[in-house]
């Protein structure tokens, strides 16, 4: 079974009129991959239409058999690429094993009204009789099933499926079945995410759980001695799979733990919080801080499976959703949409997709991905002044009001959604770990700028006097 699509095609499978077409051709764009309608190259190397090929010698058969040969050899292209396959391509065995080997496969979801009103009247061969329309929607669901390593209605939802992320309320309650696998599990969580939910946790994974481990409040989790401490009480084996319950921090620490425990075993993010949910979470990054910088020690490590559960949100005080909110901010900034505008449910299940697109796109953080570093770099400089007290999402609306004032942008969304207040560290102290920020190149800080909105600048180099002013700006005194 694929968790996620990170070095995998992704096959989009489902019934007539679920439009795998249109959402294959989104979804490429989004993770900027090569399309391939398999029905489009069938009809390009025969010279005639399926419903021709549906009509001539052989009929569904020869037909199945043309098709099972393009699709394994679009399973064959080096490079990851987003497949639209036909209806009927799961009835052939050896287009299901092939699926199972190569890609990761998401069921586009449409149910049997709606794909017979789309489909009736068409030239769909296979859709000229209702009855047997009906027939076959029911004889292929459990095909469907048997295949699905995720399944979506929307391009949002393909994105967050493709990505290993398991997004809708209630979510926790079923982290038995959405944890892979069938080995041990572990759960590292603060103490106070664990009083709340570590027995529904653990009673959600049944008897795998093999034990649950405390980690400090706040930053102090990703402390070399929290992760010391961390690594010495695990007792996982290479099947096990050690799931991180909580914040932002709980989900750096515990993905770096998984990723250098025993060179690396599986993890599963489960974050409670609305920075864990919009951001931390997603993407494979893990770090622990050091006494120079944030987050100077880590790991790319995908996990392979992200749960997210809404509802887990109503539980939070106000402070949290405010560091949440930061983020969600700046994710509307990049995408030039007012996400902060939308019910939260909403605002987390676009913000997620939005950065799993981009994840995807550039797992290892080499080009793009660095867009998400908006007004980081000035907010992780205050948060090391600050001996890592300061609230992340009061750095983060701190650093944006930084990032769009050097843009020349309006900072007033900034200004009404986060209402970002000076803050009293020393201003040497965050200028040095300025210069130390993971971007920096010779000392020189790289910023991610605004263009315009949902128009990023990367990698952008200012005058150091220019910088220094920007940051003085949000330093009390």
């Amino acid at each position: 079974m694929a968790t996620h699509a990170l070095d995998r095609h992704i096959a989009l499978v489902g019934f007539m009129g679920a439009g795998k077409t249109n959402r294959g051709r989104e979804l490429a764009a989004r993770l900027g991959r090569r399309f391939v309608d398999v029905d489009w190259r069938i009809e390009a190397d025969a010279g005639i239409s399926i419903p021709q090929l549906f009509a001539g010698r052989g009929g569904e058969t020869a037909f199945r058999s043309r098709e099972c040969k393009s699709i394994l050899e679009a399973l064959s292209l080096a490079e990851p690429a987003v497949l639209a396959l036909g209806g009927g391509a799961v009835t052939t065995k050896q287009v299901r094993d092939a699926l199972r080997k190569s890609a990761c496969t998401l069921l586009v979801e449409i149910d049997l009204e709606t794909a017979w009103e789309r489909a009736r009247g068409s030239n769909r061969p296979l859709a000229q009789d209702e009855s047997e329309f009906r027939k076959r929607y029911e004889q292929r669901a459990p095909l469907y099933d048997e295949v699905a390593d995720g399944r979506a209605r929307d391009r949002d939802g393909l994105v967050l499926a493709a990505a290993g992320i398991q997004l809708e309320p209630g979510a926790l309650e079923r982290l038995g079945e959405l944890v892979p696998g069938d080995g041990p599990v572990e759960i590292a969580a603060d103490a106070h995410v664990a009083g709340i939910y570590g027995m529904e946790a653990q009673l959600a994974l049944g008897a795998r759980v093999r034990g649950l481990h405390e980690l400090p409040p706040g930053e102090e989790a990703k402390s070399v001695g929290a992760l010391e401490r961390l690594w010495r009480d695990l007792r996982l084996d290479r099947r096990g799979t050690l799931v991180a319950l909580g914040g932002g921090t709980t989900t750096d620490v515990a993905g770096f733990a998984a990723a250098t425990w025993l060179r690396g075993i599986d993890w599963v993010a489960v974050p409670t919080t609305l920075v864990g949910q919009v951001d931390a979470a997603i993407g494979g990054k893990t770090a622990i801080d050091l006494s120079a910088g944030k987050n100077l020690a880590g790991a790319f490590h995908w996990p392979v499976r992200t749960v997210i559960d809404p509802a887990l949100l109503e539980t939070l005080p106000d402070e949290e959703l405010a560091n949440g909110r930061a983020e969600l901010v700046k994710t509307g900034l990049l995408a030039g949409e007012p996400l902060w505008e939308l019910p939260l449910a909403d605002a987390v299940r676009r913000s997620a997709a939005f950065k799993a697109a981009i994840c995807l796109r550039d797992p290892h953080d080499r080009a793009e991905r660095a867009q998400l570093n908006l007004g980081h770099t000035f907010a992780h400089a205050l948060e090391a002044a600050a001996d890592f007290e300061l609230p992340h999402g009061r750095a983060v609306a701190l650093g944006l009001l930084a990032a769009l004032r050097l843009s020349g942008l309006d900072t007033a969304v900034v200004e009404e959604q986060l209402h970002p207040q000076p803050v009293s560290v020393d201003r040497d102290r965050a200028w040095a770990a300025l210069a130390r920020d993971k971007k920096a190149e010779n000392g020189v800080p790289r910023l991610v700028l605004l263009e315009a909105l949902g128009k990023p600048r990367l990698g952008v180099e200012l005058p150091p006097d220019e910088i220094r002013a920007a940051l003085d700006s949000l330093i009390a005194g």
